[in-house]
């Protein structure tokens, strides 16, 4: 399997594309300097992977910027802080503020003129509208946790995803998966058949961060540890 037998890149964008974790932990600081100890960042990513996690089990319909602020309240009770409605609030909305991964836009900008890209993301429109624009491209197509009415991993977001692609011509055979999170991304990929490429983050932090344990291993055809890596690679595979 070489990375030149597909021609759309279809992409998780928080945690892949968009350094949601260093994100998080600066919109979490008003509430985290008032915990009673001090938590490390794998603390607290943890704590956030777990409350997210359940209330996009409990609440799939809620926007992502709307499902933040009870995640926020949730953390906030578990620490044992007071937080007033609009410091929840203020959290939703801070999605805006998170940083793309410094190689994403070059990346994506070189893999655009190869690939169709796609996002399949667990966020809301009006966010990612503003993640987008760090991002530095044009996506051929978004699908996002609002269009859908849920969450990945659920496989309802890949059965809307690939029937939505296949309205414009694209064969589940020619589709690579490329994310960071294995719960997220890549346990649904395998049931769904799809080819999966692991943008390993992570791989000098210990622990999955802001995902939950993905349980068994999900199977993955690439691993790179950056989108520049991924870029370079196709690159090799072009030049021979």
């Amino acid at each position: 399997m070489k990375l030149t037998d597909f021609n759309v890149l279809t992409f998780d964008c928080y945690g892949t594309l968009i350094d949601w974790e260093s994100g998080m932990i600066e919109a979490l600081k008003p509430l985290t300097a008032r915990a009673g100890r001090e938590l490390d960042r794998n603390e607290i990513l943890q704590a956030h992977a777990r409350h997210e996690s359940s209330q996009q089990e409990w609440t799939p319909a809620r926007r992502y910027r709307d499902l933040l602020p009870v995640v926020y309240k949730r953390l906030a009770e578990e620490w044992g802080v007071a937080v007033t409605e609009d410091e929840c609030v203020a959290y939703g909305r801070s999605v805006k503020d998170w940083p793309a991964f410094g190689d994403s836009a070059e990346a994506l900008q070189y893999l655009k003129r190869y690939y169709k890209l796609v996002i399949l993301s667990n966020v809301d429109n009006e966010s990612f509208a503003s993640s987008r624009r760090k991002l530095g491209v044009d996506f051929d197509a978004v699908y996002t946790a609002e269009d859908v009415g849920s969450y990945k991993p659920s496989d309802r977001n890949f059965r809307y995803m690939l029937e939505k692609l296949g309205t414009i011509g694209v064969e589940k055979s020619r589709i690579l998966h490329t994310a960071e999170s294995l719960f997220h991304d890549h346990g649904p990929a395998n049931r769904h058949g799809l080819a999966s490429c692991w943008i390993y983050r992570r791989h000098a932090d210990e622990g999955f961060g802001a995902t939950m344990h993905p349980g068994d291993m999900p199977k993955v055809d690439f691993r790179f540890n950056s989108m520049a890596d991924l870029a370079e690679a196709h690159r090799k595979e072009l030049n021979g």
